[in-house]
């Protein structure tokens, strides 16, 4: 399995981004997905996952009603749409695949990880 996440940059609190992850060499809509963030200095952090299908999403309470996660399976590519983003989301966002259905939010239970995209927000 190959991840690469892109879309990441300096935006301005306030503003907004879209990430995406792209999946190849293993077929991707079999799995659910997560996007999981670390901050300089801190611990990788669970922001949402999504079901295999898309029908199911979650969002960790610090991002949720500002980060939405979804996916295009016919385009083997996961999203991540950022708004209202703040100066504390600065960090590393990596995108992860979990082979298993357990649906968790532990980034030492995900199979297969990317090498992450630098978000900056300046105040």
């Amino acid at each position: 399995v190959h991840i690469v996440e892109s879309g990441g940059g300096l935006v301005q609190a306030g503003g907004s981004l879209r990430l995406s992850c792209a999946l190849s060499g293993r077929t991707s809509n079999l799995y659910a997905m997560a996007w999981f963030r670390q901050a300089p200095g801190k611990e990788r952090e669970f922001v949402a996952r999504i079901s295999r299908s898309g029908g199911s999403a979650w969002h960790a309470d610090s991002v949720k009603g500002r980060f939405t996660i979804s996916r295009e399976n016919a385009k083997n590519t996961v999203y991540l749409q950022m708004n209202s983003l703040k100066p504390e989301d600065t960090a590393v966002y990596y995108c992860a695949l979990d082979l298993s259905a357990y649906g968790s939010t532990q980034p030492d239970d995900m199979n297969y990880w990317g090498k992450g995209t630098l978000v900056t927000v300046s105040s």
